[in-house]
């Protein structure tokens, strides 16, 4: 969709189906293309299986990540390294590029229990009371939400790992870790995807940490929405679940902050960015074109004396 650059690296995801193509390119897709633009990254798509459905191999398309970076150096296409993200992420306009400053010998990942702005079992806790008292009465306060580290591997067969990471967000070296990615892949048959609801996540995350490939990065390269509505805007559960003004202007202000929001999960939370359009006009993208502005003024100190508002 966009030519990588002279950096060679590139966004890709995989979208296919009307169910998550014409959501990605309502609401996500200017952000990319911004974020992209900046940064002289590339964006590739995959609107189609990258292995046959009919192929012994075949799995689902969250399976079907680990084979980006194969499929990206069998291409036409000049390829480093790849960010592989979901789409249902936005991007801020203030994001800096993810690849600078990155270790290419390891594999990115962003850990959804450690070093969170709040902790992360008062983080779980307040997404569970909040669902249960305003979405569904029915909704567990205690449930596999709560699984701890060793029993979120051990129940996969697989060994404990140090940390867990959401694989909405992971960036590689195609040449280093494409093939690796691609062998582990295969290396499981299609049973695989009756466990932990056809998804990959906790796989990646033994794989890239028991191999020690792992570089943790920011929290804000993919902040949760799920976290971020529990702890900063609880507001939007109960009687402001409707206002999309409001709506807007909250994911928009965690844009300030974060760099990345992923709108994971199957709740209502996750489906809030198919509700309103950030960034859509000149005005709400001006205060974070200015403060990138003013992120590059130099600030000196100098004492400037008492300021008060002119109307107080």
């Amino acid at each position: 969709m966009i030519q990588p650059g002279k950096s060679g690296n590139v966004l890709a995801t995989i979208a296919i189906g009307d169910a998550y193509l014409e959501p990605f390119m309502k609401y996500a897709f200017h952000t990319w293309e911004m974020y992209c633009k900046r940064h002289d990254l590339g964006l590739i798509l995959f609107d189609d299986h990258l292995i046959g459905q009919t192929h012994p191999d075949w799995k689902n398309p969250y399976w079907q990540k680990f084979l980006i970076g194969e499929a990206l150096n069998k291409s036409k296409v000049k390829v480093n390294n790849v960010c592989c993200l979901d789409t249902d992420i936005l991007i801020s306009p203030l994001a800096p590029n993810i690849f600078v400053g990155r270790n290419e010998a390891k594999v990115g990942l962003i850990s959804k229990r450690k070093n969170l702005p709040l902790e992360h079992h008062q983080l779980l806790r307040r997404m569970a009371f909040m669902r249960n008292r305003f979405y569904d009465k029915a909704y567990p306060l205690d449930s596999s939400l709560f699984i701890s580290l060793s029993d979120l591997y051990t129940e996969a067969g697989l060994e404990i790992q140090p940390d867990d990471a959401c694989s909405g967000v992971f960036v590689y070296n195609c040449i280093t870790h494409g093939p690796l990615l691609a062998d582990y892949y295969r290396s499981f048959g299609s049973e695989i995807m009756a466990q932990d609801g056809g998804g990959e996540q906790r796989f990646l995350n033994y794989f890239v940490q028991s191999q020690n490939l792992v570089e943790w990065l920011d929290y804000k390269f993919q902040a949760l929405w799920t976290y971020e509505i529990a702890s900063r805007y609880p507001f939007l559960y109960g009687e402001h679940r409707n206002n999309l003004n409001l709506m807007k202007s909250c994911i928009e202000a965690s844009l300030f902050t974060n760099y990345f929001l992923h709108f994971a999960g199957s709740w209502h939370e996750g489906k809030m960015w198919e509700q309103v359009r950030v960034f859509d006009t000149s005005e709400s993208l001006s205060m974070f074109s200015d403060f990138a502005d003013y992120l590059n003024m130099p600030v000196f100190g100098k004492p400037l004396g008492q300021i008060k508002p002119k109307d107080l």
